[in-house]
């Protein structure tokens, strides 16, 4: 993300290896190449690997990260943190935001080989956390939701999603 560099011994034969500090920019991908020319060597074209991090699934300069977000907050509207590469920042949820929406942090991705101070944008994709049980008092407020939301649909004769034509 911000570069880096790394020393690099080299073996010029006779017993005498070069070290050589090579300076690796900031927003190269894997699989980037860097040009040297040692001292009285011929140029050289080194390969960068690039170790991926776990939150983030990367294209080019932006980044793609999934926000865990409860239920109530994708239905009645809310907040959720989304972690950047610096930071985590409030992304707000609007209330009726459908899983797996995506939401785009401009200037949040990594830096743009070459210029640095141009950046990728980070696309946040909101993922439903579903209660794993339920109280006595929840499992009463879904089942009067359900009987609301087919209430709604029997006056308006239109189905739900998932429902049968």
């Amino acid at each position: 993300y911000s570069g880096t560099s790394r020393l690099v011994t080299l073996d010029r034969g006779r017993g005498r290896p070069a070290r050589l500090e090579v300076k690796v920019p900031a927003g190269i991908a894997d699989g980037g190449r860097v040009r040297v020319r040692p001292e009285g060597g011929p140029e050289l074209h080194l390969v960068v690997s690039v170790q991926p991090d776990p939150r983030f699934r990367r294209d080019g300069a932006d980044l793609h990260v999934d926000v865990p977000v409860l239920l109530a907050d994708l239905m009645l509207g809310g907040e959720a943190e989304a972690p950047t590469m610096t930071s985590r920042i409030a992304l707000k949820i609007p209330a009726g935001t459908q899983n797996g929406r995506h939401f785009r942090i401009a200037g949040k991705g990594m830096p743009k080989l070459g210029t640095p101070s141009q950046f990728g944008d980070l696309y946040a994709t909101v993922k439903a956390v579903l209660p794993e049980a339920l109280s006595d008092e929840e499992m009463r407020l879904f089942e009067r939701l359900r009987e609301l939301q087919q209430g709604a649909r029997a006056r308006t004769g239109r189905a739900g999603k998932g429902d049968s034509p």
